[in-house]
This record gives structure tokens, C-alpha cells and sequence, in this order.
């Protein structure tokens, strides 16, 4: 890098100096939350990178790996998190450099997509758009009684039990993204967030996670087993807010007990790099979406204007995509426009390609719409993340 700026994999040796930069720049908890990542064993500090200037660390990003699963279909993921510069080197292009590090590494470990949290509109400049919905967070209105449940903090052996709840609540949802098994064993190692489990006779029969009363006492990924051990959920952790999960059988038992949501709307960032590597692993996504369409032969055409794909079928069953190159008029050979920055908000967003041409000029789907309709639905998220959102 230019000025003598050097950028590289973190070593043992940073871990001081990344700890005091996150400090300054976040909390204290984040120095937390990167030592148990680079520390764990089937991680390691080949996660983390740093721009070093001598010895001294000035910039740092760490990347996850995660796993988006959508109607069955698992999809490789990255997730940058953990990133801050020095207030005396900003303005340099650090953080660009270190997403190009991450976005490369996230390659190489054959992630199809990247997914993060962000401050607003920054990371868009890295190819990212806002395509997911975060659940609305409401206040409690009511609280209810805890009948007979009793609560503690989880441990290492509420593990499989904590994943029984997170995986049946996530069963429901088009798209998912479980939390991978190191950061289950994270999270209950962190300081920024609590793990609780409910039991009833000596089972486990609901879990969540809290903030500290200081970032206002909310309650998070609420699952249970049903109403009654939701209802013990809010009641004995106290919680003042509740980020919704409607669907659930946790987020619809504590519905009634909320006030109404913001109208503001909050959103995970996606980055696709590779629209067509992506495609190609959907088949068995499309194959299914097809057979309920009942067509048997025939090919989608969509137009990303600089470059589009072919998707042809027979008796009912995708072929093997075809690329080409640019395409503006997509129409007049019975094709869909998609814009390329909403190839993430198409697969994986919440309006389809219905909804998505309701509100950009730049997607609509041709003159085929019932094809389209079919290929690219609303899809409904329910995504876990390291930092609740």
C-alpha cells in the first residue's frame, strides 16, 4: 500500500493492538468478540486482517463464515464484521482495501454471497445493497407471568437445545441463516450479549438473547416451544423492547403483548459477486419453482443490461444457465431487466420481481410476468447474526 502502509493476515502478536482499536472505536466488547474468533481453534487468525504502518495497527476486518440456506438449498456466505480504522488514518481508502481482502479471501473459501451489518449507506460503496429486512423492534406493552417457568443463562450443553428451538423457528422461513456452530459456542462466551434458556420440569423449552440494560434491554431471537414458554421468556428476562419474529411460534405469542413497530425501515446489506455462480447453485430452487408452474419446456431470459443469462428448461427441469453479454432491450425478446445492484433483493428480498418493478424502473419482467411471477417469488427471511441488529 502506498505511505508505507502495509496490509496482511493478523498475527498472535496484534491481538493488543486490535483489542485497543476496537475499544476506542466501538467497546470493549468487541475486543471481546475478536479474541474468541481468531482464538477459536477452527477459525483462527487467518479471519482477521490489519493495515499496519511499523508496528502499529490501524485498520482491521474480520470474516465470518456463514451459510444462508434458501428453500433447502445451503448457500456459502461470508459475513465482514469488526472493522475500524484509526481516527487519524481515515480517509485513505483502508476500509476499501480490507473489503477487497475480505471480498477475495470470501472467494477462495467458495462463499456465493456476503451478508453484514453496517452503518447506513457505507457499504454500499462496496457493492452491497440493502436487500433483507431486520425485524422491527417494539416496546413491551404488556408483561406476562411466567407460570411456573424458570430461567438461567445458557451453557455450553444448552447447545443442542438452543439449536432445536432456533432451527424449528427458522423452519417456516423461505430463506434462513442459522447461527454456524463456533458462533454458538460465541456467543455464550461474549460480553455484549446473553444467552437464556427457559425450562419447564427440567426442560428446555424456549431461548432468546437479551442486550445489557445500558443498549436498552432487548429482547432478541425469541424461540419456544409454545405460548407458555414465550410468555416466561419476556416475563423473567425482563426485557423492555422485543425485535419481532413473526411467523414464529415465540414472535406470534408475544405479538399482542407489543406496542406497534417504527415506520422506519432497517436492512441486512448483501453483496452478490457472482450472479451467475449463484444461479447455477440455485437449480434445485428453480427445478421446484417450475414444477409448481407447470411448464415443461422452455427457457427465462433475464437481463442484468450489461450482461444477461439464459435459463432454458426441459420437461420441467433447469438446464445449465447461459451467459451472455450485453443485453438493453430484454423485452422485445420476451425477457425480464434486472438491475444488477438488485440481484441480491430478487433471490433473497422480501417483494419479488412483482414487487421489486413496483418500485425500480430498472426491474421488470417482460412480457413472460407468469414465468417470472414463478421463478422470483417474495421470499420471507429470518437471518441470525453475531450482533443483533
Amino acid at each position: 500500500m502506498t505511505d508505507g502502509l502495509v496490509l496482511r493476515t493478523a498475527r498472535p502478536d496484534d491481538l493488543d493492538a486490535i483489542s485497543a482499536l476496537l475499544t476506542d472505536r466501538g467497546a470493549a466488547a468487541d475486543a471481546v468478540d475478536h479474541r474468541l474468533v481468531v482464538e477459536d481453534p477452527e477459525v483462527g487468525w487467518d479471519a482477521c486482517a490489519v493495515v499496519v504502518d511499523g508496528d502499529r495497527v490501524v485498520s482491521t476486518a474480520t470474516l465470518f463464515d456463514e451459510t444462508l440456506v434458501l428453500d433447502g438449498v445451503p448457500i456459502p456466505a461470508g459475513q465482514v464484521e469488526l472493522v475500524a480504522t484509526d481516527r487519524a488514518y481515515e480517509g485513505r481508502g483502508l476500509v476499501r482495501r480490507l473489503m477487497d481482502w475480505a471480498h477475495d479471501r470470501s472467494a477462495r473459501r467458495g462463499h456465493l454471497a456476503q451478508l453484514m451489518l453496517g452503518i447506513p449507506y457505507f457499504y454500499r460503496q462496496f457493492g452491497y445493497t440493502y436487500a433483507l429486512p431486520i425485524a422491527a423492534v417494539r416496546p413491551v406493552r404488556d408483561k406476562p407471568d411466567a407460570n411456573g417457568h424458570t430461567i438461567r443463562v445458557a451453557t455450553p450443553a444448552d447447545i443442542p437445545a438452543a439449536a432445536r428451538l432456533q432451527d424449528a423457528a427458522q423452519a417456516g422461513a423461505d430463506l434462513s441463516m442459522p447461527h454456524s456452530p463456533a458462533l454458538r459456542r460465541w456467543l455464550l462466551d461474549r460480553d455484549g450479549s446473553t444467552v437464556w434458556v427457559v425450562e419447564r420440569a427440567g426442560a428446555v423449552v424456549a431461548t432468546g438473547r437479551t442486550t445489557p440494560p445500558e443498549e436498552g434491554n432487548r429482547l432478541a431471537e425469541v424461540a419456544a416451544d409454545d405460548e407458555a414458554a414465550a410468555h416466561a421468556l419476556l416475563a423473567l428476562t425482563g426485557a423492555t423492547e422485543v425485535s419481532e419474529r413473526p411467523g414464529t411460534v415465540a414472535g406470534d405469542a408475544l405479538e399482542p403483548l407489543l406496542h406497534p413497530g417504527p415506520e422506519e425501515i432497517r436492512g441486512y446489506y448483501v453483496r452478490v459477486p457472482d450472479t451467475f455462480a449463484l444461479f447455477a447453485h440455485l437449480k434445485p430452487v428453480f427445478d421446484r419453482r417450475l414444477a409448481g408452474l407447470g411448464r415443461a419446456d422452455g427457457e427465462a431470459l433475464i437481463s442484468f443490461f450489461r450482461e444477461h443469462l439464459r435459463l432454458p428448461f426441459r420437461e420441467g427441469a433447469l438446464g445449465t444457465p447461459l451467459k451472455g453479454g450485453r443485453m438493453q432491450g430484454p423485452y422485445d425478446l420476451g425477457g425480464a431487466g434486472v438491475a444488477p445492484d438488485q440481484v441480491a433483493s430478487l433471490l433473497f428480498g422480501p417483494h419479488g420481481i412483482r414487487g421489486l418493478a413496483r418500485i425500480f424502473p430498472d426491474v421488470y419482467p417482460g412480457p413472460d410476468r407468469e414465468l417470472m411471477y414463478a421463478l422470483f417469488p417474495p421470499v420471507r427471511a429470518d437471518i441470525l447474526t453475531f450482533y443483533l441488529p
